[in-house]
């Protein structure tokens, strides 16, 4: 195999590996920043889904006290409120989701599914965690939810929610005495839950993987390219055209020419070693010959 060839099949196991290596960090890299971007959407979410319920709590709800007398006006539940803000982004933007997973809830709609009852549960078996994700398949696709517990801290709550003979009447007559009873202090009775599509951002992540790919492989391509020009003229042809004066120098044809360099590397001393055995050679003949 000729030197050239050595040196290319060298080159090619050193990028080999070096780009499966590079490939695995990569994606590793994009995958992890793609799951971050949409938990900070999520958390953004969240955020809004709880400015919306201290609004409603701090400024709706002391505005229609006295309505709720009358009639049970559910836009004042801090839950209803930003659970309808949310349905409203809902008609726009399908895939997204938001829902106060309930295990009783007063509104039947807030009732936690066989997953959700899972997170709530987790929350109240780990009463020190405030957060949790994960990721599921929905009919739009895979999507990364996050969720933290609805903690009952207020004692006021438990004027609606502790037995149903002190609730309001016309809370009872909108939704009944069965459900959203029996909650306690520093309970967690469900948790919020943001969903948020990952579709969007694997496929960035797919996509900035593939660039980068292709522009490893381009920049190895050029690398060897140049390598390959660069060991050609400095190294092969130089070596080639000494292998040649050396082959005829030792068939007898010692006027093949000198071996001459102008360089002072490597090459350029083995041409002046070359060069003054030539020389021996021509003074050892000549000496013999007379």
């Amino acid at each position: 195999m000729n030197l050239i060839w050595k040196f290319n099949a060298a080159l090619v196991a050193i990028f080999a590996v070096g780009f499966i290596i590079a490939g695995i960090a990569a994606w590793a890299a994009l995958q992890h920043n793609a799951r971050e971007e949409v938990l900070q959407h999520a958390r953004l979410m969240m955020e809004a889904a709880s400015s919306t319920r201290n609004y409603t709590q701090h400024q709706v709800q002391p505005l229609l006290e006295t309505q709720l007398k009358y009639k049970f006006l559910p836009q004042s539940v801090p839950a209803f409120a930003a659970t309808e803000q949310f349905n409203d982004m809902r008609k726009k933007y399908p895939e997204y989701g938001y829902k106060e997973a309930t295990l009783n809830p007063t509104n039947p709609r807030d009732h936690a599914t066989d997953w959700e009852v899972d997170v709530v549960n987790g929350f109240r078996q780990n009463p020190t965690r405030t957060e949790s994700s994960g990721e599921r398949d929905t009919p739009e696709g895979r999507s990364l939810f996050l969720a933290r517990p609805i903690k009952i801290v207020d004692p006021a709550c438990l004027v609606c929610h502790s037995t149903p003979d002190v609730a309001p009447r016309t809370m009872i007559e909108t939704y009944g005495s069965n459900n959203g009873f029996g909650w306690k202090v520093n309970d967690v009775i469900g948790a919020q839950v943001v969903s948020v599509p990952t579709a969007i951002p694997v496929q960035r992540a797919s996509y900035t993987f593939k660039v980068f790919l292709a522009s490893l492989a381009g920049v190895f391509l050029f690398t060897i390219a140049m390598l390959n020009a660069l060991l050609y003229f400095v190294v092969i042809r130089r070596v080639k055209r000494l292998s040649k004066l050396a082959d005829e120098v030792s068939l007898g044809n010692l006027e093949a020419g000198d071996f001459r360099s102008r360089s002072h590397d490597e090459i350029g001393v083995l041409s002046d070693a070359l060069n003054r055995m030539k020389a021996s050679m021509v003074q050892a003949i000549k000496m013999l010959e007379s």
